[in-house]
């Protein structure tokens, strides 16, 4: 008996095999019958037919890359039909999107395992995973936090020293001053046993901002930004170290004050 019931809405599989020219003459012309006399199935026809994009020439690169081996076992177990493929393309629709089906569920298996060797094998500082930690504990933070005094010029650099030696860094009160924003403290936190510096300020007008710097052997990176826990985020790392600068000044005044100590600290 033929798939198609004149009475039903024929399948989305039916009318693709009747596009892809897939049916035999008699099912081909009960299909065009239909179309011609029913809205719904002339809509769902029109529908299917402006789907017939370039799906090869846009995967090309996904496929080259697939497993070719594991796709083929795939792709044999798939049931197939015993009509003939477009001569144009060498690949009906059907087929094609089903090996894109396929590379897609490989390509999350390895994605996946990727991510885990990954996080095996990657110092956790190296990562955006101690900017998170960071944003987390600074949005906690009110300007009552910040409260205390600070002391006074000599105070201020003696905590910076202390901070700096259990980095490696030279800190003084002139190579982390950010202009028209109060020093508060510097202090040593600690991630994933590595010391964390965090150098507290209070800016007048947004509250709670913080430079805290972190061992790192990624490398030089330019400064980028981001935003976390609603506070917007400058980072950037040279060969030895990572920084961020976070707070909720607004991105352009907070990327121009990152400026300004990135050139400091580098001096």
């Amino acid at each position: 008996m033929s798939e198609l019931d004149n009475k039903k809405m024929p399948s989305d599989e039916l009318l693709t095999a009747f596009i892809d020219g897939e049916l035999d003459a008699a099912e081909s012309d009960r299909i065009e019958k239909l179309i011609a006399s029913d809205a719904q199935v002339a809509e769902r026809f029109d529908f299917l037919s402006r789907s017939d994009l370039p799906f090869r020439e846009a995967f090309e690169p996904v496929l080259t890359a697939a497993p070719s081996a594991k796709l083929t076992a795939m792709l044999a177990a798939i049931p197939s039909t015993n009509a003939q493929k477009k001569a144009a393309s060498g690949v009906s629709r059907r087929g094609f999107l089903s090996a894109i089906a396929a590379c897609l569920v490989v390509g999350v298996a390895i994605d996946r395992a990727a991510i885990d060797i990954n996080r095996r094998l990657n110092k956790p500082e190296e990562g955006s995973d101690w900017r998170a930690v960071v944003a987390e504990y600074l949005s906690l933070y009110t300007p009552d936090t910040l409260s205390a005094p600070a002391g006074d010029h000599a105070e201020q650099a003696a905590q910076l020293s202390e901070v700096g030696s259990k980095l490696g860094v030279t800190l003084t009160p002139e190579t982390v001053a950010l202009p028209g924003i109060d020093f508060k403290r510097a202090q040593i936190l600690n991630y994933d046993s590595k010391p964390l510096a965090q150098i507290a300020y209070l800016d007048p007008e947004s509250g709670p901002m913080a430079l805290c710097i972190i061992p790192s052997t990624t490398g030089v990176a330019a400064p980028d930004m981001e935003n976390r826990r609603g506070m917007n985020v400058v980072y950037w790392s040279n060969t030895t170290h990572a920084f961020m600068l976070i707070g909720h000044s607004p991105i352009d005044r907070l990327k121009a004050l990152a400026d300004g100590v990135r050139q400091s600290l580098a001096a």
